[in-house]
């Protein structure tokens, strides 16, 4: 509720409703106004958009890979009650996660794929979805021997926490964060607090890297503004507690180029 932005939309329009039958009529209307305001804003505005594209701009994916040693893929693409019940992967909104894994696991075969995500924080005994990704990974041919599991988290901090303590990369390894560009930010800034820097691979845009265009549908516009302010007070929220590298965390700089070599044919300075 306390990042929702929709939820608070209808508190206010509830609670406005509510004083204006007890007969409360300026704070009522005052509610009322403002969540009627807000939702107009929404309706005519790219405001989804304007909240999404800095989260999801923040790290760019690679443009080219000459070597991968690792893949790390972030839960909360499956459905693990439905895939374990199923028998066969059901996956969400953020698909993305899992098929672009797929896609770096066959481009480098020799890399290993580990996938971090247990239960729903609700139902600690429940499935994990590392066995809905084990089904989905098994049936599009990654080999078994290439894949690691983790079952137990259920926070992006866990996610990290975790990771950690079975991934050892060594120097010079290159590894890959595989989450949704909306996440990645908050991502990458708890797993560098764990101790791992890993290369953010964004995946499931949300926005436009042009022009900014409104979705089509309120509804979806509104669960995306959602979204989007989850992900900023998550990324208060996690470096007040210490689980963040940073507040906005960033790209790191590259490094620098090296100066160039003298040769007995160069002139040298006077």
């Amino acid at each position: 509720m306390i990042s929702s932005p929709t939820g608070w939309l209808l508190t206010f329009a509830g609670i406005g409703v509510l004083l204006l039958w007890l007969g409360r009529l300026h704070g009522g209307r005052a509610l009322v106004s403002i969540a009627l305001l807000s939702l107009g804003l929404i309706a005519v505005l790219p405001v989804e958009q304007w909240a999404i594209r800095p989260l999801e701009e923040r790290f760019p994916a690679p443009a080219d890979l000459a070597k991968l040693n690792g893949i790390i893929v972030l839960g909360g693409a499956v459905d693990a009650a439905l895939s374990v019940d199923r028998g066969q992967p059901s996956l969400n909104d953020a698909a993305e996660r899992m098929t672009q894994a797929v896609v770096l696991a066959r481009k480098f075969p020799e890399a290993k794929l580990v996938f971090t995500g247990g239960p729903i924080p609700t139902d600690p005994a429940g499935p994990r979805e590392a066995d809905a990704a084990k089904l989905f990974f098994t049936a599009l041919g990654v080999d078994p021997a290439h894949m690691q599991f983790e079952s137990e988290s259920r926070t992006s901090w866990e996610n990290a926490e975790f990771t950690q303590a079975i991934v050892h990369p060594a120097e010079g390894e290159v590894w890959l964060l595989v989450t949704s560009a909306m996440h990645m930010p908050r991502a990458i800034g708890t797993f560098r607090a764990a101790g791992l820097d890993l290369v953010a691979y964004p995946v499931g845009y949300k926005s436009y890297h042009g022009e900014i265009r409104r979705m089509s549908r309120f509804v979806e516009r509104l669960q995306l503004l959602d979204e989007a302010a989850h992900e900023w007070v998550g990324l208060a929220y996690y470096r007040l507690r210490g689980r963040s590298s940073a507040l906005f965390p960033a790209p790191n700089p590259a490094p620098p180029a090296a100066a160039p070599l003298h040769t007995s044919a160069d002139p040298q300075p006077g």
